[in-house]
C-alpha cells in the first residue's frame, strides 16, 4: 500500500519502439447528428483531424481534438497543425526514428504547451506500439473493466428548456446513466430547475459551465448558488481555469461538488486543485493533459488522495473516443464520462461504431486503440505530411 492507505499503482510495461516511416496528418469532416451548444458557441459539424504515424509494423492513430478557434483554450486546429509540422514532429524524430510514446515528452521538453497537439502524437505512437505488440490499450493502462458507463452531454438547445427537456428524456429512454447540461449566464439556476423536475430526482443529473462565469458578479454567484437547490452531481468549471481561489471559496459554500476541468492541465495540477480546496471531483480529458500517459499520472494523483475522477470527452470520432473508452476503465474512474456511442453524435463514424448496451461501452479489446479509421470514410481526406 502507498501512504495515506491509497492502492500502490504498478508502472505502465515498457513496450519496444516503432521505426516510423511517416507522419501525417488527415483531415475528415463530419455533420453532428444534432447541432452542439456552449457558452463557446455553435457546433453543426466538427472538422477531425487524424494524425497517423505509418511504422514498417503497420499505422497507428491519433485524433486532434482541436476546436477551429480558440476558444476552449488557447489551442486551435490550424495552431496544432503548424506546431506538429514544424515543432513536435521534427524534434521527436531528431534523435532518430526509433521512438516510443515515452519519447514525446522526453524529446519534446523544450516545447511549451500543446497538449492536444501532443497528446495525438503520444497517442498514435503508443497505438503503433501496441499493435506491433499485439495489446490493447485498455490491457497496457490496467483496466479493470469490461465495460464503462456511459454518460451524455448536453448542449444549450435553440429551442429552450422543452427541446432540452425532450432531448433528456430521449437519451434517457435509450439508457444512459447520467447527463451532463451545458449552462452558460441567462441558461442556468431557471432552466436547470425545469429540466430536474421534468426528469425526477433520481436521474444524476450535472452541469458544466465551461468557465463561463464571472465570480466577481454577484448575479453569476447567485445563479450558480441557486443550482444548490436542485441535487445535483457536480458542477463543472463554473469559473476561468486560473481561478483557483474563486473555486475554492465558493466549494466551502456549495452543498454541490465543484469539478474542474479546464484547470487542471497536468498531474502537478491537479495535486494544487485538490489541496488548495477548488476541486472535489476532477474530469480527466485525455487531450487536455497531453495524452494517455499523463491522464494515468493525474488519476494516479486523484486515487492517491481519494478524489473520484471521470472521463471527459471533445466531441471525438470512433479514433479518440476508443482512447476514451480505453481511459474509463481504469480504477478510480467512479463517476459515468462522456463516453457515449457513436450515434450520439454521428451517423456514421469514421471506425467501427461503439454501442450502448444497458447504459454501458464495452471497451475495445483489440490491438492498440482497437479501432483504426475505415478505408472509405478516408476517401476524400485532406492529407499533409508532417516529417518533412
Amino acid at each position: 500500500m502507498a501512504s495515506g492507505g491509497s492502492p500502490a499503482l504498478a508502472p505502465l510495461a515498457a513496450l519496444p519502439a516503432v521505426e516510423v516511416a511517416a507522419v501525417e496528418l488527415l483531415t475528415v469532416e463530419l455533420p453532428l447528428v444534432v447541432p452542439f451548444t456552449t457558452s463557446f458557441g455553435r457546433q453543426t459539424s466538427r472538422e477531425i483531424p487524424l494524425l497517423r504515424v505509418r511504422t514498417r509494423d503497420g499505422d497507428g492513430w491519433g485524433e486532434l481534438v482541436t476546436p477551429p478557434a480558440p476558444v476552449y483554450s488557447e489551442e486551435f486546429t490550424a495552431g496544432a497543425a503548424l506546431v506538429l509540422r514544424d515543432h513536435l514532429v521534427p524534434g521527436l524524430l531528431a534523435a532518430g526514428r526509433s521512438v516510443t510514446a515515452e519519447d514525446v515528452a522526453s524529446r519534446l521538453w523544450s516545447v511549451y504547451g500543446h497538449r492536444m497537439a501532443r497528446a495525438a502524437l503520444e497517442t498514435a505512437i503508443l497505438d503503433a506500439q501496441l499493435c506491433a505488440a499485439g495489446r490493447s490499450l485498455a490491457d497496457h493502462l490496467g483496466a479493470v473493466r469490461a465495460s464503462v458507463p456511459a454518460g451524455v452531454s448536453v448542449g444549450i438547445p435553440d429551442g429552450g428548456v422543452p427541446e432540452l427537456v425532450d432531448q433528456v428524456e430521449g437519451y434517457l429512454g435509450e439508457g444512459y446513466l447520467r447527463i451532463k447540461a451545458k449552462i452558460e449566464p441567462g441558461f442556468d439556476a431557471e432552466p436547470m430547475r425545469r429540466l430536474r423536475d421534468a426528469v425526477g430526482d433520481d436521474v444524476a443529473l450535472q452541469v458544466d459551465a465551461n468557465a463561463a462565469y464571472d465570480p466577481d458578479d454577484p448575479e453569476h454567484v447567485s445563479a450558480l448558488d441557486r443550482l444548490g437547490e436542485l441535487d445535483l452531481t457536480l458542477i463543472e468549471q463554473p469559473f476561468a481555469p486560473d481561478r483557483l481561489r474563486d473555486h475554492a471559496h465558493q466549494a466551502t459554500r456549495w452543498t454541490t461538488p465543484v469539478c474542474l476541468d479546464e484547470s487542471v492541465h497536468d498531474a502537478v495540477r491537479a495535486r494544487d486543485a485538490i489541496a488548495c480546496g477548488a476541486t472535489s471531483v476532477i474530469n480527466i480529458k485525455l487531450a487536455r493533459v497531453g495524452g494517455p500517459l499523463e491522464a494515468v499520472a493525474v488519476r494516479d494523483a486523484c486515487l492517491a488522495v481519494g478524489v473520484p475522477v471521470w472521463c471527459g470527452g471533445m466531441l471525438e470520432s470512433g479514433v479518440g473516443r476508443a482512447a476514451n473508452v480505453a481511459l474509463a476503465a481504469l480504477e478510480g474512474f467512479d463517476l459515468p464520462g462522456d463516453v457515449s456511442a457513436s450515434d450520439r453524435y454521428w451517423r456514421e463514424d469514421l471506425t467501427e461504431p461503439f454501442v450502448l448496451d444497458d447504459g454501458h461501452v464495452a471497451v475495445p479489446t483489440g490491438p492498440g486503440l482497437g479501432r483504426a479509421p475505415r478505408p472509405d470514410a478516408l476517401s476524400e481526406a485532406a492529407v499533409l505530411r508532417l516529417d518533412r
